[in-house]
């Protein structure tokens, strides 16, 4: 069925999980670019902090969950919580270590729901919480959880090293059913022992130890088509993306699937002689992976469909996180 590439793009574009990252800019600049504190470690978007750290790096990365989540289905929000750290650190080809959280909520029942999804996103990923902070006083209707995880990479991959003539692949799992009803989300994990989760997500570091992929996002609120346009923004790049060549479960629509958020998914640049390879090392654990598009040095995101094509994003004139590495003339 032929998409009608104007809609979606705005649907695309005016989603909210996406619209809600404009603000990063701004913390960006007054925290990195702009810091008093002297040069940063370098970093133009990635998903964990890299700090050197003996033979490899250490990883440092956080997230908070949404409030609508955690007062509507807590224990799902409390999974969700240890879910997206991990997907993290693994996005940058490290393994996790530990976690601490922060969390704040009402009613003992409350609380409860949320801790018990919290230990479950644990056991079933292997990850310990070592550690965290209490706020036991919050009302009911606000209460708030993060999550700060550490991992360590031997090699990395990063979200803003894709290069012009990259394929773009698209690394999901389609073996799952929709999610929470508070986001759109697709679960691929509820229904998976941790051998299989942890089999799954072990394909990343190994991408980043062997050099296969330049580098990685795992798909966040923004979406598929989302995460993969703040990759290219990030990489100071654009890209045409196949939309025939997406991999999509079996009758869910489009524009839902590209806006969900992914228990497992990921968007990959890899050089092209690679790009069968990478594919093949994802559907070897079940996960479906196409490549569905090429980096350019053209910085626009520009959407095909068969003899169709629509601009998606002109990074000459527009932002999304407004974080973009600086490329050489020569690039």
């Amino acid at each position: 069925m032929q998409l009608d590439l104007t809609a979606l793009a705005a649907h695309i574009k005016g989603y909210m999980g996406l619209k809600r990252k404009e603000p990063i800019a701004e913390v960006f600049h007054h925290l990195v670019q702009g810091s008093p504190s002297g040069p940063q470690l370098e970093s133009w978007g990635d998903d964990a902090a890299v700090i050197p750290f003996t033979d490899g790096f250490l990883l440092l990365a956080t997230d908070g969950i949404m409030e609508g989540l955690l007062v509507n289905e807590p224990y799902a929000a409390g999974k969700a919580s240890v879910m997206v750290v991990v997907g993290d650190i693994y996005s940058m080809g490290g393994r996790p270590l530990a976690m601490v959280n922060v969390m704040a909520s009402g009613p003992a029942a409350q609380r409860a729901e949320i801790v018990r999804g919290i230990a479950k996103g644990c056991a079933k990923l292997r990850v310990p919480m070592v550690g965290g902070h209490l706020h036991p006083d919050a009302e009911a209707e606000h209460p708030h959880l993060s999550v700060a995880i550490l991992g360590w990479a031997q090699k990395l991959l990063r979200c803003h090293t894709a290069r012009p003539g990259d394929a773009l692949i698209v690394a999901c799992d389609l073996s799952g059913q929709p999610g929470c009803a508070s986001v759109t989300s697709w679960d691929a994990n509820s229904h998976k022992t941790s051998e299989e989760l942890l089999a799954r997500l072990e394909v990343l570091p190994a991408l980043a130890e062997q050099g296969l992929a330049h580098a990685c996002k795992d798909v966040s609120n923004g979406g598929l088509l989302g995460t993969l346009a703040i990759m290219l923004e990030n990489s100071g790049r654009g890209g045409r993306i196949d939309l025939g060549a997406i991999p999509r479960p079996e009758g869910l629509e489009m524009a839902k699937w590209l806006t969900a958020f992914m228990s497992y998914g990921f968007v990959l640049a890899a050089p092209p002689e690679h790009a069968s390879e990478v594919c093949a090392r994802f559907r070897e654990r079940g996960v479906s992976a196409e490549q569905v598009g090429e980096v350019s040095a053209e910085r626009r995101v520009v959407l095909n469909q068969g003899d169709e094509s629509h601009t998606l994003f002109d990074f000459e004139q527009e932002v999304i996180t407004g974080i973009s590495a600086p490329v050489a003339p020569s690039d």
